[in-house]
């Protein structure tokens, strides 16, 4: 391989960079906006759930529960409703999601030691907010529930008999259960995989469209300092990328960074060798560019958003799924950067993970080798 002519055909490519500035302001600003865009909407946290509360009884008893839902981060009392009727319209318009149902005896059987239902109703439409504000519901009802019973026993004379079990939790590694911990190192891992094969999947198809591959083949270049030469301006600008990326996770949305700065670039190089050469892939094989970029998108951003562990959990999908997923390598750049991010583990923990990244950049670098080679002769 000779470097002065990789050297050459980089340059080239720089010089076409640089030529278009859309192109290459959307190459920046596409990274910066997604992150912007999905960093501040995409949110898993549930807080200030609206609900509405039916209080029947209206007793200082009610009250002291209506009182703790309200105080609560969780829940937000918008509407004191008079009966069901009010209830189903405010859930239906979507005015509250939720509603407290106090029954009229409430007060007189907690006063004669009996269980006072509560009928907690929940719009079901998002399964996963009303499964997490059901929790939370059921939290506050046990805090009050404890609380009237502590109260009741020494009213009565008697000693409170502690709980059985008494859990005393800790969450490591994100202890204040902020969403945008996890959801910006996986937005990074995604949106690495779209750019690194839309930066390329154009480069080859362009050259064919253009008529220019013919006068590149009859120069003395190998396919492979072809290849090589090409993926050199694409791998700085992906690199430019990270680093946009990573300082906005630390300095705009104050993401924690415990781990390795060095490694996780590192990291970052190897996966973009793949995702380039798959994006180099596709362009070779297409020799179209609107077909490239069409190709890029299914291949890259919706295995990397859906299969990637990312959004949904991969121990949930179905067992055919799962499998499938060991093909996706944003994968095991999520586990890599959450690493990084939130433990602040090194390559000891991380090396399988790091293993198969390295084994997908070399197969899809060979193959696209191997693909380019067969057009040049």
């Amino acid at each position: 391989m000779n470097l002065r002519r990789v050297r050459a055909v980089a340059r080239k490519e720089f010089l076409h960079i640089r030529r278009d500035p859309r192109s290459l302001g959307m190459a920046i600003a596409i990274p910066m906006l997604m992150l912007m865009l999905f960093g501040y909407a995409l949110t898993l946290d549930v807080d200030n759930v609206p609900i509405a509360v039916w209080d029947q009884s209206g007793s200082p008893d009610s009250r002291e529960l209506v009182s703790r839902f309200d105080g609560s981060r969780y829940f937000a009392v918008r509407l004191r409703a008079t009966g069901y009727a009010g209830i189903e319209r405010a859930i239906e318009s979507g005015t509250v999601l939720a509603a407290v149902v106090v029954p009229r005896d409430f007060s007189s059987l907690l006063a004669g030691s009996r269980a006072a239902p509560v009928q907690f109703l929940i719009d079901g439409s998002d399964s996963n907010t009303a499964s997490i504000a059901l929790g939370y519901a059921e939290g506050v009802a046990r805090a009050y529930s404890r609380d009237v019973a502590a109260r009741a026993a020494g009213i009565g004379g008697e000693r409170s008999m502690p709980e059985p079990i008494e859990v005393r939790s800790r969450v490591w590694f994100n202890a204040d259960r902020e969403s945008k911990n996890y959801i910006i190192p996986g937005l990074i891992a995604v949106i690495m995989m779209v750019i690194a094969a839309m930066l390329t999947s154009l480069t080859v198809a362009k050259e064919w469209e253009q008529g220019t591959m013919e006068q590149l083949i009859s120069t003395p270049v190998t396919s492979r300092e072809l290849l090589l030469g090409k993926l050199v301006p694409y791998f700085a600008l992906g690199m430019l990328d990270v680093v946009l990326a990573v300082g906005m996770g630390e300095f705009l949305f104050h993401v924690p960074l415990r781990g390795s700065l060095f490694l996780l670039f590192g990291m970052a190089a190897v996966f973009l060798a793949g995702g380039l050469s798959l994006g180099m892939l596709i362009s070779i094989v297409t020799r179209s560019q609107l077909v490239a970029s069409q190709l890029a998108i299914v291949l890259t951003f919706l295995p990397a958003f859906l299969l990637s562990g990312f959004v949904y959990a991969i121990g949930n999908m179905p067992v055919v799924i799962q499998g499938f997923t060991y093909a996706i390598p944003a994968r095991y750049l999520v586990v890599i950067l959450m690493g990084i991010y939130l433990k602040g583990v090194g390559i000891t923990v991380l090396w399988m993970d790091a293993a198969m990244l390295a084994a997908f950049g070399a197969a899809v670098v060979a193959l696209a080798d191997r693909k380019f080679r067969k057009k040049l002769m």
